[in-house]
């Protein structure tokens, strides 16, 4: 509008009325977002000196998409890395150690060892075990 059209468009204004009202358009539709620009979007709005409100303003994108990205960003579901779970924990109780009877050892079967290790717990291997395998199962054994 040149300013002639202007001054016939407000002539049944009183005079006293001579500001300009801008109106500025926001993006309509639904827009597709990177996932580099998703993540400049939220260190611009949860930086150091980050703010969610101007970065909406600044980017011209909705909170709840920001703060979707935010969640999403830090489940791993963004940049498609996910987080390794979080160890769980059973509860566990601790009880009085229970006492039983050890029956007398059966005699050792031709080409069988027997072993009883100070924690009560007896193994029985023939002669052919692999001794580098029966080591390392005695040493859990023995914890």
């Amino acid at each position: 509008m040149d300013d002639s059209e202007a001054d016939r468009a407000s002539s049944h204004m009183s005079g006293h009325m001579t500001t300009r009202i801008e109106v500025v358009g926001r993006v309509s539709g639904r827009r597709r977002w990177t996932v580099e620009q998703k993540l400049a979007i939220l260190r611009d709005a949860f930086g150091p000196d980050g703010s969610v409100r101007a970065a909406c303003y600044r980017h011209e994108v909705g909170s709840g998409a920001v703060y979707t990205w935010r969640r999403q960003a830090m489940s791993g579901e963004l940049t498609g890395i996910r987080s390794p779970a979080l160890p769980t924990f059973s509860e566990v109780e601790v009880a009085d150690p229970v006492v039983r009877e050890i029956a007398p050892a059966a005699p050792p079967r031709c080409g069988q060892i027997d072993i009883e290790l100070g924690t009560g717990v007896r193994l029985t291997v023939d002669a052919m075990v692999d001794a580098d395998a029966l080591a390392r199962v005695i040493a859990v054994l023995s914890r």
